[in-house]
């Protein structure tokens, strides 16, 4: 690492951990977990779940801290933090860990496995725990569970779409990771890379024609304002999951380890099975609010993104997936 490099890092670190340390609870240990949801989220309800059961267990020993809406900043800047060490941890998707390991990136692919059922199949298999170890060893970051669903990701837009021609020349947010923008663009758009606070500006401004995203944080970012379309692609089953410091858990007595690992599971399949339950009530209301939700055949998109898994060297994966799927 660069002498640069490692004073940005030390910079970040000390600006996190003036956040994490204000106000901390006097217990033995203290978790402070970022995420971009907001308090209305169903996944934001499962955390809230996850630091009620984590706390009752550990008889007050664990304090989990929860920062919605990003206030300790960038998922990337957290996981840096992580890998230095600090008692951090980030909702995070599998396309900001494959810069560490490839594995990851594959679960953010274009309908790779459908609903929570499916995904959940993937990241609690044993294939999916030999990632989770090649991530300790690469990048210094621990998985507590990878089971927090959000839902499949849709398209929105201020224009019918109906195939993937419909998209040409669209200028669709999405995050910044490679297997993301990849699927926009084979999709038919041009993906944008923005951070998800500002999508709802940026529409509203025509800096970009569209976005894409899971029901819940539509709704929770009243986009419905600003796009009139939401067509149900579900190209991208949004598996997250909660990455914390392997140099910190490491530093947890064997007891807290097993008790984090396994609350956040349960938390997990508790906050999945709620996005499950809340997605036709989000569709409702907005549509109420004047959206129109639009149902289509998604087999163009489907044929239009199958290439993606080559392209980006996942199609020994891909079939690994598929056969774990049939299992």
């Amino acid at each position: 690492m660069s002498v640069m490099a490692k004073a940005v890092r030390a910079a970040l670190f000390g600006s996190v951990m003036s956040l994490v340390s204000f106000g901390a609870s006097a217990a033995d240990y203290t978790l402070s977990v970022n995420t971009a949801l907001s308090p209305q989220d169903p996944l934001y309800k499962g955390l809230e779940e996850f630091k009620a059961n984590v706390e009752k267990r550990s008889a007050g020993k664990m304090s989990v801290r929860l920062f919605p809406a990003s206030q300790l900043g960038k998922d990337e800047d957290l996981l840096e933090q992580a890998r230095a060490g600090a008692p951090v941890a980030v909702v995070v998707d599998g396309g900001r860990l494959a810069v560490f390991v490839k594995e990851f990136g594959v679960l953010g692919a274009p309908y790779v496995a459908q609903g929570y059922g499916g995904i959940r199949k993937v990241v609690t298999s044993p294939m999916f725990e030999e990632w989770v170890q090649k991530l300790r060893k690469s990048s210094g970051h621990q998985v507590l569970s990878f089971n927090w669903w959000q839902g499949e990701r849709h398209m929105l837009t201020n224009k019918p779409v109906k195939v993937p021609a419909d998209l040409n020349g669209v200028r669709v947010r999405t995050p910044g990771a490679p297997v993301w923008m990849e699927t926009i663009r084979a999709m038919g758009a041009t993906p944008t890379p923005l951070p998800w606070s500002e999508v709802y500006t940026a529409m509203q401004q025509q800096v970009i024609d569209g976005a894409e995203a899971q029901d819940p944080a539509i709704y929770g970012s009243r986009l419905y304002e600003v796009a009139k379309y939401l067509t149900k692609t579900g190209h991208i089953n949004l598996i997250t999951g909660i990455v914390t410091s392997a140099a910190w858990f490491d530093g947890l007595p064997k007891d807290m380890q097993t008790l984090l690992r396994e609350e956040s599971l349960k938390a997990g399949d508790s906050a999945s099975k709620a996005t499950e339950n809340s997605l036709a009530d989000f569709e409702k209301q907005m549509k109420d609010k004047g959206m129109q939700i639009v149902e289509i055949d998604v087999t163009p998109f489907r044929t239009a993104t199958a290439p993606v898994y080559e392209k980006l060297g996942y199609g020994d994966l891909q079939k690994q997936v598929e056969t774990l799927l049939k299992q």
